[in-house]
């Protein structure tokens, strides 16, 4: 009886510890999985950010030197350039919040409950495999661990 109970005890401990290298797993899997997609995001955002700053600043040159063509002096074309700088960099501190804030936490949150469906999918799919009860406490799927806690 007692050998029964050591077994027994050795058995499921050896079961906790497996899953708990499991359950270690699964979390270094979910942080690497949201941590690619937040430095895809980042990197994405990064990028169209660095292409506006670059069409920006050829557009302003472009700005620049036709207003110096048609005025004849490039100083008073890129001062003008310039000008249209600071009045469109008013205009998105003014409105950041609707341009930039806003749909930037929008893209967040969508991410985010994605993945979270995407979670709640893929438990869904795992709790209606075959032989996967929920009234049953203490399920575990693995023959060998219950293996040698039968005999007597």
């Amino acid at each position: 009886m007692e050998d029964n109970f050591g077994n027994y005890f050795n058995q499921t401990g050896k079961v906790a510890r497996e899953y708990l290298e499991t359950r270690l797993d699964l979390i270094k899997l979910q942080a690497a999985g949201k941590l690619s997609k937040a430095l895809g995001l980042f990197f994405s955002l990064t990028m169209a950010f660095l292409l506006f700053f670059f069409v920006i600043v050829f557009l302003g040159m472009v700005v620049g030197f036709w207003i110096g063509e048609m005025t004849g002096s490039f100083t008073i074309g890129f001062s003008c350039a310039a000008g249209l700088f600071v009045l469109l960099f008013l205009i998105i501190l003014l409105f950041r919040k609707q341009l930039i804030q806003r749909p930037l936490a929008r893209l967040l949150i969508t991410e985010l409950v994605e993945e979270i469906e995407d979670n709640e999918a893929h438990s869904d799919h795992l709790h209606n495999q075959p032989g996967y009860k929920t009234g049953e406490p203490g399920y575990v799927p693995n023959e060998e661990a219950t293996e040698n806690t039968m005999k007597d």
